[in-house]
């Protein structure tokens, strides 16, 4: 028994040792061609010392302003909107961020949830920008810029969404389950090696020819790129924002929210993106001033895949 039980410890330290590596390994190759930082080389990276951590972010331009925030699906960050970022500054103060837990901002370990980001994006626009500001907000970052408004209208002008997140998923809240499963993923070993097999290539590029465009002609390697080393850098800390991300700790219902906003919005959804219709008629349900628009021939990221109908959207709206 004693032999046997020796046996096991060794196996189980061989393996845990072995994944570690692999670990350390994956950090190492997802992070080697820095494709977030050439995708802003242009641009001095800029940082707001905010109460949880360093947040990354990039400004350029001149006019009203308006601030773009990033989806929250792993691999997400600002890098999002690198097609459309510099057209926008031509007339527009544009602060392009990284949320806490995403792109180069600091990853602490902790729990993130929809209440941290919409203070950050309010303190963000009161202490950075300085004054009252448009929101463009991607994906899952929608019900943010909805709350945030809501907590804070004074600090917000023009809303823009890009394929917000369902009402009914915001509805879904922390299990058993799911709260088992982000204590998992939490796990400093074998939690970080479950987040690397989720966060590796084949299931990026398996998001982006699925979900993100419609047409897999256009996706470019730099946007692969982008996405993976998002994932993984620095080293395993992205892993929290996904275990919060996948405990639903990021979902809120913003039914109530939504009616009693008074601000302009404007929703831009992508026209192949499954069930958007369904989706954009719910949000105009609750708040019937809510105008929408479909992209043609795009997914889940038109601002990645058709960046100028995108643009062109945008400004019918703000010359309203």
């Amino acid at each position: 028994m004693k032999n046997n039980s020796k046996v096991i410890f060794t196996l189980a330290g061989l393996v845990t040792v072995s994944i570690h590596i692999l670990n350390r390994v994956q950090y190492s190759i997802t992070t080697a061609k820095k494709t977030l930082e050439s995708s802003n080389e242009n641009q001095e990276p800029l940082f707001y010392e905010w109460r949880f951590g360093k947040i990354h972010y990039t400004k350029k331009g001149s006019g009203s302003p308006l601030l773009l925030v990033h989806n929250l699906t792993i691999g997400s960050s600002s890098y999002e909107f690198n097609q459309i970022f510099d057209e926008l500054s031509k007339k527009h103060e544009v602060y392009m961020i990284d949320l806490l837990g995403y792109g180069l901002s600091d990853k602490p370990n902790m729990t993130y949830t929809n209440y941290l980001y919409v203070q950050l994006v309010i303190d963000f626009i009161k202490n950075i920008i300085g004054k009252k500001a448009d929101i463009l907000a991607a994906g899952d970052s929608a019900p943010i810029a909805v709350m945030a408004c809501h907590n804070d209208p004074e600090v917000f002008n023009r809303l823009i969404f890009i394929n917000p997140q369902s009402l009914f998923n915001l509805n879904q809240i922390p299990s058993k389950h799911t709260k088992l499963w982000k204590l998992f993923l939490e796990l400093p070993i074998f939690g970080t090696f479950t987040y690397n097999l989720f966060s590796c290539r084949a299931l990026i590029e398996k998001s982006f020819e699925n979900e993100y465009f419609y047409d897999r002609n256009k996706i470019k390697e730099k946007d692969i790129l982008a996405y993976i080393e998002a994932a993984h850098v620095p080293d395993y800390h992205s892993k929290f924002t996904f275990a919060s991300y996948a405990g639903k700790y990021m979902n809120t219902n913003i039914i109530h929210s939504l009616k009693e906003i008074n601000h302009s919005i404007f929703i831009l959804g992508g026209a192949e993106k499954e069930d958007n219709d369904n989706i954009l008629e719910n949000y105009q349900y609750y708040n019937n001033a809510i105008e929408t628009h479909l992209i043609p021939n795009t997914k889940q990221l038109p601002h990645l895949e058709n960046p100028e109908e995108i643009l062109n959207q945008i400004e019918i709206f703000f010359n309203n």
